[in-house]
Parts: C-alpha cells; sequence; structure tokens
C-alpha cells in the first residue's frame, strides 16, 4: 500500500506540522508513505518538492496572482482568503508518483486548483485541518455561518452581493468534488459537525481522527533546568501563549489575552510574566500589566518542548480553532492549558481536571482560569499530570497512525469491490 500525503509545506504552520507528524507516524508502522509539498523546507528524503530560493520567489508570485479576484474586492478584510483558481501541475506529479491513497490536508496558497481535484482517479482522504474546503475560500468564517447554504454576502470579502466570489468559488469546488471518492477526516469534533452541516460536504462520509503526538519527544523537562536553558526567569510563574502571527492574528485572541493579563496584574504583578512565541516584541509595545517577553517564531520541537516545561499555564485565546498544536504539545509537556470553551478545545481540555474552558469571548473568564491554574501548587501537580495523561490516552503518535492504516485498508476493499462490481 502506497499513500501519498500532500501539503503546501512540510514544516512550516500548523497544518504542516500535523501533516508531516502522521506521515512520520504511518512510516513508523510500517507504511509506505510519502509526503509531497509546494515548498521543501526540510531535508527528510521521503518528502518530495522544490527548495530554494528561486522556489519561493516563483510561489510569491504564484500566490499574489491567485490573489487578484480577492484585490478586486477593495473592501475585504485581512483575514486569509484563496480562491484557488491559479492552475498548477502539481496533480500531474500526484498521478505520477501512482499512489494507492491520495491523503491531502492543506493545499491552498495557489499549491492545487480547485478543478486539478476532479482529476484525481484514486480513492482521497482529505484530512480537514481548517473549514477553506467547504466555504467559498475563507479558512474560518468567523461565525457567519453561510457555508451551510452556498456561501454568497461574504463578510470577509465585505460584500452584499449573493453571487460573488465566496459564491462562485464554492460553485467551483461543488463541480470538482462531483464524482470523487473522498472521505473526509476532521482532527476535532466541532470541525466535523461544520463539514457534516455543509452545504459542500454534507453528503460526503466524515470522521473524527485528531492529530497525533510523537510523546517520546514532547513529554515534561525539569521545569528549573529549562528555564536556564531558555534564559527565562526561575523565580516567577511564567504564562505562556504562541501561535503563528501570535499578535497579528486576530483570530489567535491577543486582545483578550492582554486585557486579562491587565485584571491578573492587579494582584500578581510580582509574582508572573507572559511569554510570547511567535512573534517579534512590537515597537509599541502593547501594555500586558505582567512584565513580557517576546521570543519570536519557534520551529525547533526540542525548544518548544523546553518552552512548554518551563511554563507553569499556557493560554490559547483563540476565538476560532480546530484542534490547536500548541495546546496538545503544552500538554504533553505536563502543563496545564486555559482556553475558550470553543472549536477543538474541549477535545483536548477537560475543565478543572487538565486545564479550565472558559466562557467565550470573556477576558475577565481567562483571568480566572490563569489564576485558578497557578494559585495553588498541589492542584497544579495533580492537574499536570492530567494534562499528560490526556495526550498519553487520545492524541499517541502511533495510535493515530494505525487509525489512519484501518481507513486507508477499508477504502480501498471497499474500492475493489467496486471495481469488480462494475466488470
Amino acid at each position: 500500500m502506497k499513500i501519498l500525503i500532500v501539503n503546501t509545506s512540510d514544516i512550516q504552520g500548523g497544518a504542516a506540522r500535523a501533516a508531516y507528524r502522521i506521515h512520520k507516524g504511518l512510516r513508523k508502522i510500517g507504511v509506505d508513505s510519502h509526503l509531497r509539498v509546494q515548498i521543501k523546507m526540510g531535508n527528510e528524503p521521503t518528502v518530495s518538492g522544490h527548495s530554494g530560493k528561486k522556489t519561493v520567489l516563483i510561489n510569491k508570485v504564484r500566490l499574489l496572482l491567485d490573489q487578484i479576484p480577492v484585490l478586486l474586492h477593495r473592501r475585504h478584510n485581512k483575514d486569509v482568503f484563496a480562491p484557488a483558481w491559479l492552475p498548477d501541475r502539481t496533480w500531474l506529479k500526484i498521478l505520477a508518483d501512482n499512489p494507492d491513497i491520495i491523503h491531502l490536508h492543506w493545499i491552498t496558497k495557489a499549491f492545487i486548483q480547485i478543478e486539478s481535484l476532479a482529476r484525481f482517479n484514486k480513492p482521497i482522504v482529505w484530512t480537514l485541518h481548517d473549514m477553506w474546503a467547504f466555504t467559498g475560500g475563507c479558512h474560518y468564517d468567523v461565525g457567519c455561518g453561510r457555508f451551510r447554504i452556498h456561501c454568497g454576502a461574504c463578510p470577509i470579502l465585505e460584500s452584499s452581493q449573493e453571487h460573488d466570489l465566496s459564491h462562485r468559488v464554492l460553485s467551483r469546488k461543488y463541480q470538482a468534488l462531483q464524482n470523487l471518492n473522498l472521505t473526509i477526516v476532521t482532527p476535532s469534533r466541532w470541525l466535523a459537525n461544520c463539514a457534516k452541516e455543509s452545504a459542500l460536504l454534507g453528503g460526503f462520509r466524515v470522521e473524527v481522527i485528531p492529530n497525533g503526538l510523537d510523546l517520546s519527544l514532547y513529554q515534561p523537562m525539569n521545569k528549573d533546568k529549562a528555564r536556564v536553558l531558555l534564559g527565562l526567569p526561575t523565580d516567577k510563574q511564567l504564562i505562556l501563549f504562541g501561535a503563528m502571527d501570535a499578535t497579528d492574528n486576530k483570530r489567535k485572541g491577543f486582545g483578550y489575552l492582554q486585557t486579562a493579563l491587565q485584571e491578573l496584574a492587579k494582584k500578581w504583578s510580582e509574582r508572573a510574566v507572559a511569554i510570547v512565541f511567535g512573534a517579534f516584541q512590537p515597537k509599541k509595545t502593547p501594555q500586558m500589566g505582567l512584565p513580557i517577553q517576546y521570543l519570536g517564531p519557534i520551529q525547533s520541537d526540542e525548544k518548544l518542548v523546553a518552552l512548554y516545561s518551563a511554563a507553569d499555564v499556557f493560554v490559547a485565546p483563540s476565538v476560532q480553532e480546530n484542534l490547536s498544536n500548541t495546546v496538545m504539545e503544552s500538554l504533553a509537556c505536563g502543563t496545564p492549558c486555559v482556553a475558550f470553551d470553543i472549536g477543538g478545545m474541549p477535545d483536548m481540555i477537560e475543565h478543572e481536571k487538565n486545564g479550565y474552558l472558559a466562557k467565550p469571548y470573556q477576558s475577565e473568564e481567562l483571568t480566572k482560569g490563569i489564576a485558578w491554574v497557578l494559585e495553588d501548587q498541589a492542584r497544579w501537580q495533580f492537574i499536570s499530570q492530567r494534562a499528560r495523561a490526556k495526550v498519553e490516552q487520545k492524541f499517541e503518535l502511533s495510535h493515530i497512525a494505525r487509525r489512519y492504516l484501518a481507513l486507508y485498508e477499508e477504502l480501498l476493499s471497499s474500492n475493489q469491490t467496486q471495481k469488480r462490481a462494475t466488470l
């Protein structure tokens, strides 16, 4: 059995990290898995894709061209919107790889044109890392819910037209997916429910298989040692926050965190320090109430393990989220998490057992949750152990890989039966 995993990148971004981990997990249990990407940034020989400055430049140009229909909506906001109209040759490479199963993940950034999906003549598994597969172009719908009917009048585009770009993109997706042998996988129950309710994917099979994590790598290390290694304070309680574009992406909720920490500082200003990764210190540093250190982007798994282990609590105040890699990684390192009770957060965080689920979009609830985690050391030890145990029970990588293998085997078996039946 040959599996081809397809993702825009091999290591950059949450979807890339999840796809790469699944690829490695499959190979670890003996599956012939290969990963095809748009830009190859790592050195793994089982990953195929172009690399180098020329490739990066070409793909930047392709992305700009792909965004032309979006730019024509002069009032569109800055949320990511992918029309995926630009023709590609990736589909030729995928078919030349001749896999038994094509396993799609995140395929935007001018990587694969929507119409190319109709060319795939093999069983397809599509693991969704956001909402793009069933929307008219947005990756998260900011709560509009129009994917349930047929998009149009898109708030991301600030459009009032029913047959706008989002409506046309969704119509193209409908044509491309009509006759595919397609199985949808979502890492969270929330995203599965969204897919089932969508006008586009409601008729397809939808399975929930979470992302997996190598727990021999992501495991707790000595807190003091981790802090010394990273040059972090050893006499304070550390409140950690991090994501790609951590302070600029409104969906990640940095504004809610800022308000929560300002309130927390009224009692904890001498006891706690905030740590942010995934962003550099802005020229105009926002007032957090607490001292704050910015660590910039971190790609190294080893450094991330040290950072999660150094922290006393990880805060993920996202307003929409599938299954957060950062929350899973933090729990694996024994660090309790505080998040809004939205999206895939309840799949990982058990309220007041391994973390705290705050009422959505209430900064005072985040403050309450952070304080609850930090204020009792004996309780912290208990929920820290529960954090690690949760990941061991639900998200261990080999277990997740075996679940995918079982799905592949079922799809190939049913596909062969269908072929014999048509002879």
